[in-house]
């Protein structure tokens, strides 16, 4: 089977952040409570024009310049990014398309929630190895979920991390560099509609007046929806993970980086011990808080400019999707 590999990464950081005393009046928690059980010291939010396609469009850019390569080698853009998305009913991967000049590609839109960019790259590696006319796909997104949130709704306080964000990967088959090992997925439908933006969605259309200010997540059986996370969770990422390395014959002992999600502390700990990781093998983005899809690029271009990854490392990168999806994937760097 012929090596897909990772080209170049890319992401876009709003210039605007919310600081951890920000954030802790508008939730109505302790300061050191957002610092040291959150895990936020500051989170990069959206100004107007940073919108889910232009923060995609500025990190496609960047994974490009880092390729070398001109936008028209693109075959494929895909887009799986957030599906709050610049307008409704709407590709925004043609528009990436069109915007970085990637003039030869076609483009669709693909989400697995916050899983979605190791599921874009067991889509584009199976597009490359399925067509020999594909050889380069750019995967993109934008993400800003956090738009959401209403921070007066303690159920969901666990999306209080929420930042936005682009983040891009320039995928190449037969490139001899940061080949792609293994992926793995579990999913779970138990938790599909457990937390939901009920406004604006086909069974609430049309939309009332009332409706303007119900645009957020909600948990209708929040014990139900605690007991399922503290249960299924942690045991399903250690799944995707031992998972996505074993098809390259490897184990824990053999993990170099973790390229983990933003989660809380407590949680990053856990997985970091089970694991047997130290904290110089990963990144907690507490100068990011949780960007979705693009944590594990965010994690792994942290990595890289703190040398915690190396030629020849194994990196692991995990995330898992509301809904829910977990999802990992394992890339030998160098």
């Amino acid at each position: 089977m012929e090596d897909i590999g990772i080209m170049g990464l890319g992401t876009y950081t709003p210039e605007t952040f919310m600081e951890a005393p920000e954030l802790a009046a508008r939730a109505g928690i302790p300061e050191d409570v957002i610092r040291k059980k959150f895990g936020v010291d500051r989170k990069p939010v959206p100004g107007p024009e940073d919108t889910p396609a232009a923060m995609g469009i500025a990190a496609a850019r960047g994974a490009i310049e880092m390729a070398g390569i001109s936008a028209d080698e693109i075959d494929v853009v895909i887009w799986n990014g957030g599906q709050h998305k610049d307008y409704l009913n709407w590709l925004a991967g043609l528009h990436v398309a069109r915007e970085i000049g990637a003039s030869r590609a076609w483009s669709f839109d693909m989400e697995a929630m916050c899983g979605s960019m190791m599921a874009g790259m067991e889509v584009a590696r199976s597009l490359m190895l399925a067509n020999e006319g594909y050889r380069t796909v750019l995967l993109v997104s934008g993400y800003r979920n956090g738009d959401m949130v209403d921070y007066s709704v303690k159920e969901t306080s666990f999306m209080f991390d929420l930042g936005a964000g682009g983040a891009a990967m320039l995928l190449r088959r037969g490139y001899g560099k940061n080949k792609i090992l293994g992926t793995a997925f579990r999913g779970d439908g138990d938790f599909s509609t457990d937390c939901v933006v009920k406004a604006g969605g086909a069974k609430a259309w049309p939309p009332k007046p009332e409706d303007a200010g119900k645009y957020h997540f909600v948990i209708d059986e929040v014990e139900s929806f605690k007991r399922k996370l503290g249960e299924r969770t942690l045991p399903n990422f250690y799944a995707v993970i031992r998972e996505s390395m074993a098809k390259a014959g490897l184990g824990d002992a053999d993990i170099g980086y973790l390229a983990i999600l933003h989660f809380k502390r407590s949680t990053h700990d856990a997985v970091l011990a089970e694991l047997g990781l130290s904290e110089g093998q990963t990144t907690y983005l507490n100068e990011y808080g949780h960007v979705g899809q693009n944590d594990q690029i965010i994690s792994i271009l942290e990595g890289l400019k703190e040398g915690k990854i190396k030629d020849g490392d194994n990196v692991v990168m995990v995330g898992a999707g509301i809904g829910f999806v977990w999802a990992a994937a394992a890339v030998r760097w160098g």
